[in-house]
């Protein structure tokens, strides 16, 4: 009895211990445009009034674009008409500041990976807190939640319209929001006219945050492939056209690696494959008509359905 009773624990033990490993993602850095590196590792400054988000005013987090670390509220934007993103405060812990080169200001960081993300200054009486970070928009992506301090990952993927994508990844474990828009083109902020063309070469496509101690990149890659059909070239049920192709857009080798992984074992079982793995590019939010669509219609998707494959 107490040999089975041994047994017992040193299989419940390793069993808990991988359900730790697979629900504690250890994430990587994304990788950087050239424009993003020139800023980000290489204390850049990008050109004032041309940032994406100078003018935002959209409610949420805004995240360390090398990381994915949550470092500013939008509560604590304001329009400081500098040129670029301004707060009056961060996410405690989340900013380090030191002397900057010129000896005259200083400069904010990323306090988890570094990343360079502008400056910091005093005394202005913009607001009633009297500080102002003056915050690349290359250096942050943006999150339509509120995020506690700490990293949060995020995937990419398209497959057929983007309404039945992000209605079945917004229901699973872990996901704290899920983003339609469109991405994979050469179309610099398309509409959605535009790209129901199928000339801008961008595909509707989601993106997707989640919190790594509550799933992964593996598992969220894994439903993607369950709800669409990943073997129809050239559309998505009904939906047929280049703009409603299934495709992983990866923001680093890991994700590629994983993507790969997970495609082989479904062509080991036969199933003839046509979801392409690229690497991602800039991805542009779509119209707000199409944000929760399902949910805010009370209606359910036509071309996407949940089909065990792994």
């Amino acid at each position: 009895m107490k040999k089975c009773y041994i047994i017992l624990s040193i299989i419940l033990y390793f069993t808990a211990m991988s359900e730790k490993s697979e629900s504690q993602e250890k994430l990587k850095y994304y990788d950087l445009t050239s424009v993003e590196a020139n800023v980000i590792n290489n204390k850049g400054t990008e050109a004032p009034f041309i940032g994406k988000f100078t003018k935002s005013t959209e409610k949420g987090t805004y995240i360390c674009k090398k990381c994915g670390a949550a470092l500013y509220y939008s509560a604590d934007k304001f329009q400081s008409d500098c040129g670029w993103p301004s707060f009056d405060n961060e996410i405690k812990g989340a900013v380090n500041r030191f002397p900057d080169a010129d000896g005259m200001r200083t400069e904010i960081e990323c306090a988890n990976c570094g990343a360079h993300l502008g400056h910091v200054f005093t005394g202005e009486h913009l607001t009633a807190k009297n500080v102002r970070h003056c915050v690349n928009s290359v250096s942050l992506d943006f999150v339509p939640a509120q995020l506690e301090n700490g990293r949060y990952g995020t995937a990419v993927f398209a497959g057929g319209c983007f309404w039945g994508v992000e209605y079945f990844l917004q229901k699973a474990p872990g996901v704290i929001s899920v983003t339609s828009g469109y991405t994979g083109g050469h179309v610099k902020n398309p509409s959605y006219r535009e790209v129901c063309t199928g000339n801008t070469g961008h595909a509707e496509a989601v993106k997707i945050v989640y919190n790594p101690d509550k799933t992964s990149y593996d598992k969220l890659l894994k439903l993607f492939m369950e709800i669409h059909d990943p073997t129809q070239v050239g559309g998505q049920g009904p939906d047929i056209g280049d703009q409603y192709r299934s495709e992983i857009f990866y923001l680093n080798d890991d994700q590629k690696t994983i993507a790969e992984k997970d495609i082989n074992i479904l062509k080991a079982k036969g199933l003839k494959i046509a979801t392409a793995i690229t690497k991602a590019t800039e991805f542009y939010q779509a119209e707000a008509y199409h944000q929760d669509y399902y949910f805010n219609n009370g209606k359910v998707p036509y071309c996407h359905a949940y089909n065990k494959r792994f």
